[in-house]
């Protein structure tokens, strides 16, 4: 693996699509990594990504300190619907996603998040940025 980030990038989408309570507010298909400005509403996307690589461990492993953000998007009901999707994508992430085949969770900061307004009153659109932030251990 050259970059943990995909790796822990789609560990992160498995978690959401995983919870039910997160697919209750927001269809899979719109929890999707790609660009920032989704069109399908509500919906979670996973941008940027960012890796600081913090050196070898035993047994040819590698660390890595990652750091995802998600950006929580909704129009109906404003910023009630798009606080619902916050707290419910907290919920499945409030211990870290799970480890996966390729890569092992060894430090999870609780997700932050902040609200923010759309600039167009008259669409109602509320956009949360949560950063994810984790300690990410793999083999080479």
């Amino acid at each position: 693996m050259i970059d943990p980030a995909l790796a822990f990038q789609t560990a992160v989408r498995s978690a959401l699509i995983n919870a039910p309570e997160v697919v209750a507010l927001v269809p899979a298909g719109n929890i999707r990594a790609g660009s920032v400005r989704s069109e399908r509403l509500p919906s979670v996307v996973l941008g940027d990504a960012r890796t600081e690589f913090l050196g070898c461990a035993a047994g040819s492993q590698r660390l890595a300190r990652v750091f995802l953000t998600l950006h929580i998007r909704a129009q109906e009901d404003g910023a009630d619907t798009a606080r619902q999707i916050g707290a419910a994508v907290h919920g499945a992430l409030e211990f870290g996603p799970q480890d996966t085949p390729e890569l092992m969770m060894d430090e999870w900061q609780q997700p932050r998040v902040v609200w923010l307004r759309d600039p167009k009153p008259e669409l109602s659109l509320t956009h949360g940025v949560m950063t994810l932030e984790a300690v990410v251990r793999w083999r080479v």
